[in-house]
């Protein structure tokens, strides 16, 4: 599948998901499963993290919690990858304080929209929301001092590109700290192939080694994986995508292969100086 229409797709959905106010499983369950607040504190958040947002802010969406591992300083100009409705900007704004800034990008209007409703209705004075693809920022040369990411990166058809734009946009010596799925090993050909599973974030994941490579190939340096636990393939799949890799009720012989192929890592990296 061509790219543009990989991210035609991945657009839609996302925009379903912030119009009716629910993750994309079109239900009140996130995405992965259980309550947005139940995922979000099996991968790394706390209640007060959760308490500290507008409500509709966290979709628990997330795979990690980049904002805990950045070490944010007062400020910071910081720069949120896939911001979604705001969740983890809202989260590092405190951190960078008046001096500082967050920037969220992401590439659905409806998203934009949302966290733009939800920075308001909060009182957040020091972020802002930008409309624009990963792949090709809507940010200056040079004009941020921290990269975040919470499996977005893993969506986009063109992982080089973006890990090339977040070089460009950092200022030398600026930190890239991304929490994602990768894949420990490959994925059954129709799984891949899934628009759904696309969507769920598991097709869109590549080889560790790929993953890690493309942020070298980019430029960067002292590469460090910080974090990694195998993510359970039920808690990383929409509700049509358990229909795909179940049947009659049982899991089959291609989801047992799936058991163990993905894996939620934290990683960091630097711009050289």
């Amino acid at each position: 599948m061509k790219a543009e229409k990989i991210k035609e797709i991945v657009r839609s959905r996302y925009a379903k998901v912030a119009l009716q106010n629910a993750p994309c499983c079109g239900t009140k369950k996130s995405c992965c499963g259980g309550s947005a607040e139940d995922m979000s504190r099996k991968v790394g958040y706390g209640d007060r993290d959760l308490n500290s947002v507008p409500e509709g802010a966290n979709l628990g969406l997330g795979c990690g919690n980049p904002v805990a591992l950045a070490s944010l300083k007062e400020g910071d100009v910081v720069l949120d990858l896939g911001s979604g409705a705001g969740f983890d900007a809202f989260l590092a704004a405190p951190r960078v304080g008046t001096a500082g800034k967050v920037i969220g990008v992401d590439m659905t209007p409806e998203m934009v929209e949302k966290a733009k409703a939800n920075a308001e209705r909060g009182g957040f004075q020091n972020v802002e929301f930008r409309l624009g693809e990963i792949e090709n920022l809507p940010v200056s040369d040079s004009e941020v001092g921290v990269i975040i990411s919470n499996c977005v990166i893993n969506l986009s058809p063109e992982k080089g590109k973006v890990f090339k734009e977040a070089f460009r946009v950092l200022k030398p010596g600026g930190r890239l700290m991304v929490s994602d799925l990768v894949l420990l090993k490959p994925l059954p050909e129709f799984v891949r192939l899934s628009v759904e599973a696309y969507v769920g974030c598991i097709a869109g994941a590549v080889m560790k080694d790929k993953y890690l490579a493309a942020i070298t190939d980019a430029g960067f340096h002292d590469l460090k994986v910080v974090g990694e636990d195998v993510f359970p393939v039920e808690l990383a799949v929409t509700d049509p995508v358990a229909k795909a890799i179940h049947s009659d009720g049982f899991i089959s012989e291609h989801a047992k292969e799936i058991s163990g192929s993905v894996a939620s890592i934290k990683v960091s990296a630097v711009k050289p100086s």
